[in-house]
C-alpha cells in the first residue's frame, strides 16, 4: 500500500464624398463614374463603397470594390470574439480557473488559499481513515512552496527565513500531521510514503521581501534549466518502517520516472510491454539489495530539445554529464534568467556547445569547471560512450500528438468548470470532508 507526498486588422472605408472634383486624376474620374453608377442602378446604395480614400489626392490611381454591411459585420464580431478568447479567460483567471473540485464537481471558486491547507489536510486524513482496511494509494500535490507564496495566519511569521521560510514550516507540518494518522491507525508498516518534488528552486523569482522561489544550494541553476543540477536534482525521501533501514543515504542516480514501476510492482503488478519504460523499480536500491542504480545513462531535457546527458558508467564512481546547451544567463555574470524572469530553451535564448560541456558530478558537483581533453585523458571515449547512448535513446522515441496546438489551447466557454450560471461563477465551499 502506497502512500504519495509530494499547470483583422481593421481598416478605414469612406465613400467617394471625400474625393474633391479639382484635384482628381483620370482614374479617381473613372472610380468617381463608378460610384455615381452603382448608386443609380442598385436598390442599395449603402453597399457602394471605395477603398481606401484617405490622402486620395495623392494617388493616381484607386482600388474599389463593392462590401456588403453584413461581410463588415461578420469581420467584427470575428474581432471581438478572437479577444475575448483570449483577454476574457486572463482577465477573470481568478474566478474562472482557480477553483477546487471534488471528483466531478466544482465545490469553491474562486479558491481561497488561506483555507487550502487545511481542506487538503481533512481530504488526506479522511481519505487513509476510509481506506485504512483496503490497499490505496493517495497523491497530494501540495500548493506550497509555490508561487504565489501564502501561509495559513497560524504559521505567518514563523520562520525567520521569511515567507518562504514560513512555507516551507507549513509543509513539515502538514506531512507530520499525515504520518500521524499513518501511525495511529496501525499502518506504518504496511505503508510507503515518499516526498519530493518536481524541480529545482526558481531563482528569479523573488521581490522587496527577498528570495520567493527557494534556495539550491551549492548546486548551478534552477527552474526551467532542464541541464543544471539545480533544475534537475530534488530530494527523495522514503519512510517505511520494518522495510526501509531509518537514517540511511543512497547517493545513486535515481528519476521520478523511477516511482511508476516500483509501484507496479510493488502491488503485484505487470510493466506494459508494448513501450519503453524510462523508469526502473527502487526497491532492491533502497532494500540494499544491490549498490548501484539501474540508471547506466539518464537524458535530461529542457522542453522537447535534448539538454543534457548523465553516465554512471559501470565499475566507475564517476558521474559524467554532457551538456549539448546551456541557457543564457541575463544580466551578464548573474546565475540565472533574471531579465526574463525563467530561462527559456529556445535558439536565441540558449548557448550550443561542440563538444558539449562535459563534467565529473563526482568531483564537482556545482559544475564549475568543464573537463577539457587536455585534463581529461578518456575525454573522446567519454563522449563516443554518450552520443552512442543518445543515438540508440531517439530510436526509441515515437511522435505523438501536439498538446499545445491552437485548438487545444485555445479557451472553449462551453468547458469551463463553473459552479452557479455561466459567467457568473461563485460559490464557497464547506471545508469538510463526506
Amino acid at each position: 500500500m502506497i502512500t504519495a507526498i509530494i499547470l483583422l486588422t481593421t481598416a478605414l472605408i469612406t465613400s467617394m464624398d471625400c474625393l474633391s472634383p479639382s484635384s482628381m486624376t483620370v482614374n479617381q474620374a473613372k472610380a468617381q463614374i463608378f460610384w455615381q453608377t452603382c448608386k443609380l442602378s442598385s436598390d442599395k446604395p449603402h453597399k457602394c463603397w471605395v477603398w481606401p480614400c484617405l490622402h486620395c489626392s495623392l494617388h493616381d490611381s484607386l482600388a474599389f470594390f463593392l462590401v456588403s454591411w453584413k461581410l463588415i459585420v461578420l469581420l467584427t464580431i470575428t474581432v471581438l470574439v478572437g479577444f475575448c478568447s483570449w483577454y476574457v479567460p486572463f482577465a477573470l483567471v481568478q474566478t474562472w480557473n482557480c477553483i477546487i473540485m471534488k471528483n466531478q464537481d466544482v465545490i469553491e471558486q474562486p479558491m481561497t488559499l488561506e483555507t487550502l491547507p487545511q481542506r487538503l489536510l481533512n481530504e488526506a486524513e479522511y481519505f487513509i481513515e476510509r481506506n485504512q482496511q483496503r490497499p490505496f494509494f493517495l497523491f497530494i500535490s501540495f500548493a506550497h512552496v509555490h508561487t504565489p507564496l501564502f501561509t495559513s495566519k497560524d504559521f505567518m511569521g514563523k520562520s525567520q527565513h521569511g515567507l518562504y521560510g514560513d512555507n516551507v514550516e507549513e509543509v513539515d507540518w502538514m506531512v507530520g500531521r499525515i504520518t500521524n494518522v499513518v501511525e495511529r491507525l496501525g499502518l506504518s508498516n504496511k505503508t510507503m510514503m515518499y516526498f519530493t518534488s518536481d524541480h529545482g528552486g526558481h531563482l528569479e523569482d523573488s521581490d522587496s521581501r527577498g528570495q520567493k522561489g527557494g534556495w539550491n544550494g551549492i548546486y548551478k541553476g534552477g527552474k526551467g534549466m532542464g541541464g543544471w543540477e539545480g533544475g534537475i536534482r530534488v530530494p527523495g525521501i522514503f519512510r517505511w518502517p520494518g522495510t526501509l533501514s531509518p537514517g540511511s543515504v543512497i547517493d545513486e542516480p535515481t528519476s521520478l520516472m523511477d516511482v511508476f514501476p516500483t509501484l507496479v510492482n510493488l502491488a503485484g503488478g505487470e510493466l506494459p510491454k508494448d513501450r519503453i519504460i524510462d523508469g526502473h523499480d527502487l526497491m532492491p536500491l533502497m532494500e540494499g539489495k544491490v549498490l548501484r542504480s539501474e540508471h547506466e545513462f539518464m537524458f535530461h531535457y529542457c522542453g522537447i530539445y535534448l539538454n543534457a546527458v548523465r553516465w554512471h558508467p559501470q565499475n566507475s564512481d564517476a558521474i559524467y554529464k554532457a551538456h549539448f546547451f546551456t541557457p543564457n544567463f541575463s544580466p551578464e555574470g548573474a546565475g540565472g534568467c533574471y531579465t526574463i524572469h525563467i530561462c527559456r530553451c529556445d535558439e536565441g535564448f540558449v548557448t550550443p556547445h561542440n563538444p558539449p560541456l562535459l563534467f565529473d558530478l563526482s568531483k564537482d558537483p556545482s559544475e564549475s569547471t568543464p573537463l577539457s581533453p587536455d585534463e581529461e585523458p578518456l575525454f573522446f571515449e567519454i563522449m563516443q560512450r554518450i552520443q552512442g547512448a543518445v543515438k540508440e535513446h531517439k530510436e526509441t522515441l515515437t511522435q505523438v500528438p501536439h498538446q499545445l496546438s491552437w485548438n487545444n489551447v485555445l479557451w472553449k466557454p462551453w468547458l469551463q468548470p463553473c459552479c452557479g450560471t455561466f459567467p457568473f461563477c461563485s460559490c464557497i465551499g464547506k471545508n469538510t470532508t463526506t
